[in-house]
Order: structure tokens, then C-alpha cells, then sequence
């Protein structure tokens, strides 16, 4: 941990992570992305190197989040948070909120729901993960790879909006899948969410390649959460509804793709950001076909329903992203 010095002792923030944790090593590594309005330090307390503050042991800094101000106040759960979210660009808005009278305490008891549920899914963020990725920070798999590498691409200003909603929306891809693995026994719909899985994860690494880390979505833990349900709830219904799902969502991802290659026609500077939006979508549309392809009976009323759900989530989750 670093210390604060005496210019920044009453603003600076200290913010006490585990490391270890895969769902933490990812929220982190968004957060030390964006350029902070005060001064932050990071330090990893699931190094046995690393000092804690004193008044509690280890084993209590990694149960909970904790940031530390620089006159030596701790704070932990939601205030932590709240704290974390003031300095940072992006987040101020939820920090704003989480300040408001009766505002933390409620984000408390939601966070103290979280701690509940963290070990499962640590545990399935554990199994989703590279092993190369289990004890690192990046966002990407760093893994020297046979194949050369991409030229740099450029994103024109009237697009990033657009780059950070498809930021988002591959990251729910993702973690819709993972939604799937976990809920389904049916060996047909894991072995499809397992390579579609790998797939989106690619559309991920290659959006993140393009659009500087600053320029992405910050709303990663709704959009896994948001994704994760998305593939849970449908595969816990049966291969059907879990087919239907994928078939709802990737029709509005093609829409989505087409708008933004549409945008980019007549404009061979930006050629290489096209072929790659042509891409994805191309994948997108295959998930689609091979989705549409196990389909046997009409959808019933219920599957149409919550089709049509998942389709107009997928459009308000397009509108926030483009701003946050």
C-alpha cells in the first residue's frame, strides 16, 4: 500500500482489493482504466507482502471491499464504494446517489446480498476463466498467439458510442453463456454455449483492442449480471427456451451491427473498422441460423414473451451503454 503524502492526505484514496478474486480483478481493472478526479493508490491485499491498516486482520480486508482516505479513515462496503465512485469519471453520478440521505445504507444491504452469493460465483468465474488469467489483472489474454497482428484501427468520433455499446453488449454475450453452462445439463446446449462462448469472447478482445479502455462501457458488473440471468433463467426452462433466447438476441445484435455498417459505407478511411464490424456480425447472424436451426414447434405465448422482453432489454441496454 502507498502511502499518502501530505498533499493529497485528506483526498487521496487507498483502495483495498482482493486480488485473488476473479470478480474483483475485474471490476478493478476497469476502474484503473478511467483517469480519476483525485489521487488513487491500488493495493492488492491477497499478497501477504502488502501491509493492511491496522485495527483488523487480513482475513477481514478480503471478506469485504475497503478503501482507506489519506488521513487514515477506512471505510468498507457501499461507503467504500461510494467513495471509489466520487473519484472516478464515469461513475460520479452513482456516487452522487449513494451519497443522498438513506442511500447507503440501502446499497449496504444490497452488497451484504452479494457477499452471500459471492462464493458461487467466484467459484463460476473461476471455471470461466483462462488459466493464465487466474492470478493477472489484464482485460485481455496476452497469450502469444501465431497469428499477426491486427493493424491499429481508428474510431471515428460519431462512433464511439456506438463501439461502447457493442463493448457492453459482447460482455453480456459472454456472460450470457456463462448464464447457460451453469444452468443446463442438456450435453446439446452446453457444447453450443461452449464454442458460442468462445466467439463472443473474441468480439470482446477485439472491441477492446479498438476502443481505449477510458471509452468503455463502466457498467461491467450490470451488463455481466444482466447477461448472466439472460442465459440462466431460459436454459433452466430447457433446450427450447434456451435456443429461442439466443435466436431473440442475436436478431437484435444483427439490427444493431447493420446500423453502425450502414454508418461507415462511403468512408474507405474507417475500411478496416467496417471489416471488422462485418465480422462480428457475420458470427452473430451464424449464432442466430444455428439457434433458429433446433427449433421443432412454433414458440408458445410464454417464449414470445419473454423474447419480446429480452429484445426491448437489449435496446434500453443499447441506450444506457452508449452513455455510460
Amino acid at each position: 500500500m502507498q502511502p499518502a503524502n501530505s498533499e493529497d492526505a485528506c483526498t487521496s484514496l487507498t483502495v483495498l482489493y482482493d486480488g485473488a478474486c476473479p470478480l474483483c480483478r475485474r471490476e478493478i481493472s476497469v476502474y484503473r482504466g478511467l483517469k480519476p478526479r483525485q489521487p488513487l493508490h491500488w493495493s492488492d491485499v491477497s499478497d501477504a507482502r502488502t501491509p493492511v491498516p491496522p485495527g483488523a486482520d487480513r482475513a477481514a480486508y478480503l471478506e469485504r471491499f475497503h478503501v482507506q482516505r489519506g488521513n487514515g479513515q477506512v471505510l468498507s462496503g457501499a461507503a467504500a464504494f461510494v467513495a471509489l465512485w466520487t473519484a472516478l469519471p464515469g461513475w460520479r453520478w452513482l456516487g452522487r446517489l449513494g451519497s443522498l440521505p438513506g442511500a447507503t445504507p440501502v446499497l449496504e444491504w444490497v452488497y451484504r446480498g452479494f457477499l452471500r452469493l459471492r462464493p458461487a460465483l467466484q467459484r463460476v468465474a473461476r471455471a470461466m476463466e483462462p488459466a493464465a488469467s487466474q492470478n493477472s489483472m489484464p482485460l485481455l489474454d496476452t497469450t502469444p498467439s501465431d497469428e499477426p497482428p491486427r493493424p491499429t484501427i481508428d474510431v471515428p468520433a460519431d462512433l464511439i458510442a456506438e463501439l461502447r455499446s457493442d463493448h457492453a453488449g459482447e460482455t453480456g454475450a459472454v456472460w450470457i453463456y456463462h448464464g447457460m453452462l451453469t444452468a443446463t445439463r442438456d450435453p446439446g446446449v452446453r457444447e453450443f454455449a461452449r464454442r458460442h462462448r468462445e466467439t463472443e469472447q473474441r468480439h470482446l478482445d477485439l472491441i477492446c483492442e479498438v476502443l481505449p479502455a477510458p471509452q468503455r462501457s463502466r457498467l461491467l458488473v450490470p451488463w455481466r449480471a444482466a447477461g448472466f440471468v439472460t442465459g440462466a433463467l431460459p436454459a433452466l426452462c430447457g433446450p427450447r427456451a434456451a435456443y429461442g433466447t439466443i435466436a431473440a438476441v442475436e436478431t437484435f445484435v444483427d439490427r444493431h451491427y447493420q446500423q453502425q455498417i450502414d454508418r461507415l459505407n462511403g468512408r474507405p478511411e474507417h475500411a478496416k473498422l467496417r471489416e471488422l464490424l462485418l465480422e462480428c456480425q457475420a458470427d452473430e447472424c451464424a449464432h442466430r441460423d444455428e439457434a433458429l436451426s433446433h427449433r421443432t414447434a412454433t414458440p408458445g405465448v410464454l417464449l414470445r414473451v419473454w423474447c419480446a422482453v429480452v429484445g426491448s432489454g437489449s435496446a434500453a441496454a443499447v441506450r444506457l451503454a452508449k452513455r455510460f
